[in-house]
């Protein structure tokens, strides 16, 4: 109906149109672009996107994001423990933007047995709006992630030019707080100190500005002679004084002055005329200073009190413009509508970072917080990788977005009808404004809005596999999907799911992913190792320790980066072990032999090791430097070996034994201890510790 009255014209012909399009575009494929959204036409498409989020059974989203890793350490690795993933999403989110937003609200329409899909596609661009918001927002920007989105013809400059800003709840909250700071204690009669007149300028500015101000004060008072002698004055200077009314009483605008000389005549009206006052108002957004009259000390109070609730309104009202496309994030967690994404946990930690405020220290306290704004969201990752028989239909191909939709909603992908009649799609009709197809192409791939409307059309499908009824209610609590709602892959390449409910963390390897490449890690038996001779590989590594430490000693070893590498034990207690060892060879004042079996590894004297929290603790720093090495040093680690504590009463390999007992014996003249091994075929081999 609101449609309707704003278009009446239209109206006929839109009904035509619709009608049309619902029963004849199956047969003749319409396309059309999808609502791309910029601050031009935001506050109106807003209105139509709350009645569309109203009547939606889910809304589907994606984003679409200047980078995904400030560095390669900070990838998502095998080795990394759920609580270092939620960092390094942590950081990836706090250095990196949303360029683009895809909101896709999906109706069921019982009529036409099929889902009415509106795809939104934002550009949105963290610009600042307020005056007193600080410095300007910085960003970091991934040369490949730039790249992708050029490849799919981003439009950079209107989401530069044309995107829609934005404040978090935080930075809304901290605005309106400094706007009560300020007008709380505003216009104290000391604000404006007196300004000594030390040169004739300004001496000569402020008489000048006394005689033209009491000329215009007498004339207010009836004096006929002053009113000749002002409009004979006032005459050269008309440009800069205007007499106008501002809130019912008499005054002058002040225009083409300077800061100081503002000053100067602020200070004139208040020393020698106790009914005129000089005050900073606002004309829309035009700042206005004016010269006003007051008839008594109430009167002035009165104006005052005005003035300030005059700006601190329209303070607040620039506040409120600021929030800008924030009000779709309230929108949705307002209307606690199943939110629908694929591999959506970076999306979610964007939303939460980018418009309610600073992410939470560890993941389960995020979780939390994003539950309380979100109670329903799904993965459609983690529903096809869940399900046997979505993983059957997929035919155990990737899980991918797109692979997904060609594979789940084939007649949706290729327009055509297909060919594997036992699986019938679901029928989906995309509406853009007065547009309707339930054929559609947009020709846009990789866009935010049409991924989102590809998310919602496979969780639609994989509904129907499932068998879930949407006639029936409110989706989200479908008994169908309780195992899945609110479960999270944390990081796009892992198998660790978070139920976001509970904060509980299990695991479900995603289809296809080379998650088990390393079998039972072990994170207590895991050392960093970083800052080693450049030229030296991971199986050189290995082959150092287990000649120390006995040829099984170690079970994985993993690059982090190439200058720092990831060494699992079989044993816990040899973490200590080694750690001590490496402690002993480097403080010993002797040199380490070129024989040692860690010789190679501890050349050059830079190599540090550690236990696995010193790689959270550096995980949890905001730096990032490109190399591990780097960030180590930068985050301010001047050690070169950090020891572990454990209760376990390990036992010292042989070697260790006869390297204190050699140490202890040798003159203080020796260079060097010389380890001979025999045969290495054992794990236990034979040593001897020569006294050179």
């Amino acid at each position: 109906m609101r449609k309707l009255t704003k278009l009446p014209p239209l109206s006929l012909s839109s009904f035509l149109r619709r009608t049309l399009t619902s029963s004849s575009t199956s047969s003749s494929p319409n396309s059309f672009s999808l609502k791309n959204v910029t601050k031009s036409n935001f506050d109106e498409t807003l209105i139509d996107l709350t009645a569309h989020v109203k009547s939606a059974d889910f809304v589907a989203i994606d984003l679409e994001m200047t980078g995904i890793t400030s560095s390669p350490w900070r990838e998502s690795f095998e080795f990394d423990r759920h609580d270092v993933r939620y960092l390094k999403v942590k950081d990836s989110v706090e250095k990196f933007a949303v360029v683009q937003f895809g909101v896709c609200p999906f109706r069921w329409d019982p009529l036409q047995h099929s889902f009415i899909a509106h795809p939104h596609n934002f550009y949105i661009f963290p610009r600042q709006e307020l005056p007193s918001d600080g410095p300007s927002y910085e960003f970091m920007c991934q040369t490949s992630s730039i790249d992708f989105l050029a490849k799919y013809q981003f439009d950079f400059n209107a989401c530069i030019r044309e995107g829609v800003s934005y404040l978090s709840r935080g930075q809304e909250d901290a605005a309106l707080n400094r706007l009560n700071s300020v007008y709380g204690n505003w216009y104290h009669e000391e604000e404006v100190r007196d300004v000594p007149l030390v040169n004739m300028a300004d001496i000569l500015f402020s008489e000048r500005m006394k005689i033209q101000l009491s000329l215009w004060h007498d004339s207010l008072l009836g004096n006929k002679n002053s009113t000749l002698e002002r409009q004979g004055s006032a005459a050269g200077s008309k440009q800069q004084f205007e007499t106008i009314f501002f809130s019912l009483r008499p005054a002058i605008r002040l225009s083409g002055f300077t800061s100081h000389q503002l000053k100067l005549i602020e200070l004139v009206s208040r020393k020698h005329f106790k009914d005129l006052v000089f005050v900073r108002a606002q004309e829309g957004s035009v700042p206005q200073k004016l010269i006003v009259y007051v008839e008594s000390d109430s009167d002035k109070a009165k104006l005052l009190k005005e003035v300030k609730d005059g700006l601190h309104s329209q303070a607040i009202r620039a506040v409120e413009a600021a929030v800008g496309f924030r009000q779709v994030i309230d929108l949705l967690s307002a209307e606690k509508k199943l939110i629908v994404g694929h591999n959506c946990f970076l999306d979610m930690a964007h939303v939460s970072h980018k418009f309610f405020g600073p992410l939470p220290s560890t993941v389960q306290n995020f979780a939390s917080d994003l539950h309380k704004s979100f109670p329903h969201i799904i993965d459609t990752k983690l529903l096809l990788n869940a399900d046997s028989g979505l993983q059957l239909h997929m035919k155990k191909a990737s899980t991918s977005l797109a692979s997904a939709f060609s594979m789940i909603c084939p007649d949706i992908a290729s327009k055509t009808p297909s060919d594997v009649s036992e699986h019938q799609c679901v029928k989906v009709e995309v509406q853009v404004d007065d547009m309707r197809s339930s054929n559609w192409n947009s020709g846009a791939r990789h866009e935010a809005g049409y991924d989102a409307f590809m998310t919602g059309c496979v969780f639609a499908q994989s509904c129907a596999h499932l068998g879930v009824d949407f006639p029936a209610g409110n989706v989200a609590i479908s008994d169908k999907l309780q195992n899945y709602v609110n479960r999270l892959y944390l990081t796009w390449n892992s198998g660790d799911v978070i139920n976001l409910s509970t904060g509980d963390i299990t695991e479900l390897p995603t289809a296809g992913s080379s998650r088990r490449k390393f079998l039972n890690i072990l994170h207590q038996n895991v050392v960093l190792i970083w800052g080693f001779p450049p030229e030296l590989k991971a199986a050189e590594i290995r082959k150092c320790i287990c000649k120390a430490f006995g040829l099984h000693s170690v079970t994985s070893i993993y690059n982090l980066d190439e200058t720092s590498v990831f060494v699992q034990f079989s044993k816990t207690e040899t973490v200590a072990d080694f750690l001590a060892l490496k402690q002993r060879l480097e403080t010993n004042n002797n040199s380490v032999s070129v024989l040692h079996p860690l010789s190679k590894l501890l050349e050059g004297g830079k190599t540090c090791a550690a236990g696995y929290e010193i790689y959270k603790d550096i995980c949890s720093s905001s730096l990032s430097k490109v190399l591990f090495t780097e960030q180590a040093e930068a985050v301010g680690i001047n050690w070169k070996t950090k020891l572990v504590e454990t209760n376990t009463t390990s036992e010292i390999p042989e070697m260790c034994k006869l390297m204190a007992a050699v140490h202890k014996n040798t003159s203080k003249k020796s260079d060097f201890d010389k380890i001979f091994y025999a045969s290495d075929s054992e794990p236990s081999r034979e040593m001897k510790a020569i006294n050179s």
